[in-house]
């Protein structure tokens, strides 16, 4: 492998996924203030996603909304002020 081809900040980093509650160990670059132990027993920082593949409907096959923001309730407010 090449060397120093990585930015500085290159680490080990835990992805949790609120939807499924499935976590991930991966390098990444990405910032973040929280941390949590692994099942190594080590201390990674730590990155809430909204989706992953545990739980988007692609990879799990199954069809359900996740609607965190209130973005549908928002468009039907719209709508109706429309009429």
């Amino acid at each position: 492998m090449k060397k120093d081809i990585h930015p500085g900040d290159y680490r080990m980093v835990i992805f949790e996924d609120i939807a499924s509650g499935a976590r991930f160990l991966i390098g990444s670059t990405v910032a973040s203030t929280e941390t949590a132990k692994w099942e190594d027993g080590k201390e990674y920082p730590k990155v809430l996603v909204e989706i992953s593949s545990k739980s988007h409907p692609f990879y799990t096959g199954e069809d359900r909304s996740l609607d965190t923001t209130g973005r549908v309730e928002r468009f039907k407010q719209r709508a109706a002020k429309k009429k």
